[in-house]
């Protein structure tokens, strides 16, 4: 125990770290992508690479938390149409990270999280036709899955990209909280294994680190579920906008 207490080495440390747990809880519960700020605030308390494996079990705790609550409304045929190159995706994502430094690996987090917000902007500037036209396509659904699966590994920043699939397809807010839960927990539990023998980024003081945080991920949870009734739908994607170049600039200055 005295280990995990020594992850973080200031009182403003611990208050990051409780507030992205709050924030990863809101943001598994409904909230979509406000649970990327957190990318950068962990990269800058532990490390870009090293913080992925400590986040990893935060992850996997928030997204149980999730898919319990939202058990009987997710959309399987949408989750196995992003999986198969979701996981070819995650191996490369491995190999990526097996063989880079620090910085560039932030860099890198830094354009999945990029990525994403392009891909947003693009499909708010054409028609809903043309949306239509390119989300039918075969090629859709798995060329999102292997970015999808590449982002996630290269610390955890699949948020904005799955967001981006998940609105094109026009779910309801209920629908699309509990399918990006349901998959996202089979991708985070894959990485489990991955990381702690390829990458060797897992260890017992991070895991107590992150029971300490399960209050601050049941408090997220439940701000979540409630912010998600009465958010109106504009504020809502010009919060994530900024939310999300926030942590692009923190990532690249860093």
């Amino acid at each position: 125990m005295q280990e995990a207490l020594a992850l973080i080495s200031s009182p403003l440390g611990w208050v990051i770290y409780f507030s992205c747990a709050i924030l990863i809880g809101m943001s598994k519960a409904g909230i979509q992508n406000i649970g990327a700020l957190t990318v950068p605030l962990f990269a800058l308390l532990f490390g870009a690479k090293y913080s992925t494996g400590i986040v990893l079990i935060l992850l996997c705790i928030a997204d149980l938390v999730a898919v319990i609550y939202y058990r009987k409304t997710f959309l399987w045929n949408e989750v196995k149409k992003l999986l198969p190159l979701a996981f070819v995706g995650l191996l490369a994502g491995l190999f990526i990270g097996n063989y880079i430094d620090d910085k560039s690996f932030k860099t890198i987090m830094a354009i999945c999280i990029i990525i994403g917000l392009l891909i947003m902007l693009f499909f708010e500037s054409i028609n809903q036709n043309k949306q239509a036209t390119i989300v039918n396509k075969k090629w859709y659904s798995p060329i999102f899955g292997f970015i999808l699966g590449i982002s996630t590994m290269i610390g955890n920043a699949a948020g904005p990209v799955l967001s981006v699939y998940m609105l094109s397809k026009r779910l309801d807010k209920i629908s699309f909280a509990a399918t990006s839960a349901w998959f996202i927990i089979l991708l985070n539990v894959t990485k489990i294994p991955l990381q702690a023998f390829v990458w060797k980024n897992l260890s017992w003081s991070g895991f107590y680190l992150n029971l300490m945080a399960i209050p601050f991920i049941l408090i997220g949870g439940y701000i979540g579920i409630k912010l998600v009734q009465i958010l109106p739908e504009k504020l809502y994607k010009n919060s994530i906008k900024i939310l999300l170049f926030i942590s692009c600039i923190i990532l690249l200055i860093t």
